[in-house]
């Protein structure tokens, strides 16, 4: 009686349609197959019907995919069916997958993360960060470091999450408020984070390929949305403070359980050991050194590998940009690595190499997944699809006279849609950045600006979709302090964060475009299309 009395609601209204649709969709491995077909189907018609796009070029070499003459850059649509893209894609499969752009920066990347993961460092980084805090504070407190942990990948959602709640309940503060804060902090403030990181590098590596398409020169900078991430943390926090003291603990009610001695054998567990604190005072250590070296090698008089001396103004600072993957591989490494000695989780160079080897075997489904999202940007670009569709919506937008303001709210819009039914940031991006980047390169808007609206419309609805691939485990931990908890409960709990997400999202994106906020280091609102016109 109690599982269809929980099992009926979910099934009624608009939520119970979002689970019951996005339940339909297959594996996202499995949506780019059904993509590369259509794409495939889609690019025989274009040519049969003599699809193209012309504009005027102002370089002297045609890009990739193009036909220049006369100052005209044409592109037209090619069959996948041809006997040239037959041929490239059974004879370059191998090519195609390993010049994936984001797929080295991921596999740099992971290497580094898994021995900081692994050793213990992030875990211990959460706990300490968050076991002394104040009450009076103890939820922007938590909305800041749900939002930093994003960096610890899997141990935000395992680790910082029921954390959050046992020491709300441990203060006399009910815990479900406590894990509501966290999970608004990590899920709903996905896009939010002091300073960049995986995520930044993942996302722009999607954003590189699809420039490419209009700039072949384009390269993209990690740092290209340092600013704006860091004002959602400045945004999002005294949203979370104000909903979860005075809107969602208000309606909880008071917590008047004592903490039981399961609830304080946890807490002693997330108590931060001796060895770790010797471990963390180590890697702060380590870490300020990396930071010295790579301000050295840029800054050095007479010895910049960092800067380019032959440019002028930010294109200086690129091969900085571009070194920055390797700074936080060496710097989750090293910390890592320094960390586990001093703990003692870390032996000899046995342990780092396998746990470097766990993060490895962690990248499976996401191997399988690049595999096929490869193919489907590189046989985008093959049937001269992207830039015909960019440049005829281009000119669509143009007569229409939209604003960029609109256009990127238009963006997130998407985006938050999509998220209800595809949990995946970097599958959601590598299928949409191939037609909005280049088509709002011709409208004067940067990729950084486009790839930030993306990644804000990507975020708050994370915490509003049964989908999310880590709802069930924080179904799980809410029913530890209330086991009448059913999916609605939860959904009824984070809605009000996710809607105040939205509408100050929005209103965020909105004013960073009218007021031309640079993004991040370099990184500008609009953008200066390396052409004169469209023709």
């Amino acid at each position: 009686m109690t599982t269809q009395s929980q099992a009926s609601p979910r099934q009624r209204g608009f939520l119970g349609f979002v689970e019951r649709a996005g339940n339909l969709l297959p594996e996202p491995a499995m949506i780019f197959v059904w993509l590369i077909l259509f794409l495939m189907l889609l690019s025989a018609l274009g040519q049969a019907l003599g699809w193209s796009a012309s504009l005027a070029y102002t370089g002297k070499e045609s890009p990739q995919w193009g036909v220049l003459k006369d100052g005209v850059l044409t592109y037209r649509a090619t069959s996948l069916f041809s006997e040239e893209n037959i041929a490239r894609l059974v004879t370059e499969m191998p090519k195609t997958l390993t010049g994936f752009a984001p797929l080295g920066l991921v596999m740099t990347l992971i290497l580094g993360a898994a021995v900081a993961e692994r050793s213990g460092l992030f875990s211990a980084l959460i706990r300490v960060s968050l076991r002394n805090a104040p009450r009076v504070i103890l939820t922007p407190i938590v909305a800041v470091i749900g939002m930093v942990s994003h960096h610890a990948s899997d141990a935000a959602y395992v680790v910082f999450i029921p954390l959050a709640a046992i020491l709300y309940a441990s203060v006399g503060r009910h815990p479900l408020a406590g894990l509501a804060a966290a999970f608004a902090g990590v899920s709903g403030g996905f896009a939010g984070n002091i300073t960049p990181g995986q995520m930044d590098v993942l996302l722009f590596g999607f954003t590189q390929e699809a420039a490419r398409i209009i700039d072949p020169n384009w390269t993209m900078n990690p740092l290209g949305n340092w600013w704006f991430i860091l004002s959602i943390v400045v945004v999002f926090t005294p949203i979370i403070w104000y909903i979860t003291d005075r809107v969602v603990e208000p309606r909880l009610g008071t917590w008047g359980a004592e903490p039981d001695e399961e609830l304080k054998a946890e807490l002693a567990r997330s108590e931060v050991t001796p060895a770790e604190r010797r471990g963390l005072r180590a890697a702060g250590v380590a870490a300020l050194l990396i930071a010295g070296v790579f301000a050295a090698l840029a800054l050095w008089p007479g010895y910049t590998p960092l800067i380019d001396e032959t440019k002028t103004g930010t294109a200086q600072l690129q091969p900085f940009y571009a070194g920055l993957v390797a700074g936080f591989f060496l710097l989750f490494l090293i910390t890592g690595v320094v960390f586990g000695r001093a703990a003692g989780t870390v032996k000899d160079s046995k342990d780092v190499i396998t746990m470097m080897q766990e993060g490895v075997r962690m990248l499976a489904p996401y191997l399988v997944f690049v595999f096929f999202a490869a193919h489907f940007v590189a046989m985008f670009n093959w049937s001269r699809l992207g830039p015909i569709f960019a440049i005829d919506g281009a000119l669509v937008l143009q007569a229409m006279n939209v604003p960029a303001p609109l256009l990127l709210a238009g963006v997130q819009f998407v985006s938050s849609f999509l998220d209800l039914f595809i949990g995946s940031a970097a599958a959601k991006w590598s299928a949409m950045a191939p037609v909005v980047v280049p088509k709002f390169m011709l409208l004067g808007i940067s990729p950084e600006m486009t790839t930030a609206a993306y990644r804000m419309g990507d975020s708050y609805t994370n915490i509003m979709t049964p989908l999310m691939s880590y709802f069930p485990l924080i179904l799980a931990f809410a029913r530890r302090y209330d086991n009448s908890l059913g999916v609605g409960s939860l959904l009824a709990l984070m809605l009000p964060y996710a809607l105040t997400f939205m509408a100050f999202g929005i209103a965020m994106t909105v004013g960073w475009v009218y007021f031309d906020l640079p993004l991040g280091p370099g990184a500008q609102v609009y953008y200066e299309p390396p052409v004169a016109g469209a023709r």
